[in-house]
């Protein structure tokens, strides 16, 4: 999954579920991606970070939320 797709991903979480929080959007959206795509963004997000902090979960919604923040916080 792209950056691009994750962040579109996102944004129909969030329109779905207007009151959460970022990351309580990013968990949804991990948990709505399934397995497989939990295990890829935990991945890149090991890739990223060159350790994986505490569960597959975790560091996929670490992942979720570092590509939001990021392009959110582009010039």
């Amino acid at each position: 999954m792209t950056d691009e797709e994750l962040i579109v991903a996102f944004a129909l979480t969030r329109l779905d579920h207007p009151g959460l929080e970022l990351e309580e959007i990013a968990a949804l959206l991990v948990r709505r991606l399934g397995p497989d795509r939990m295990l890829d963004m935990a991945g890149q997000n090991l890739a990223d970070r060159g350790e994986l902090r505490g569960s597959l979960f975790a560091a996929a919604v670490e992942r979720v939320m570092r590509v939001v923040l990021t392009l959110r916080d582009a010039p």
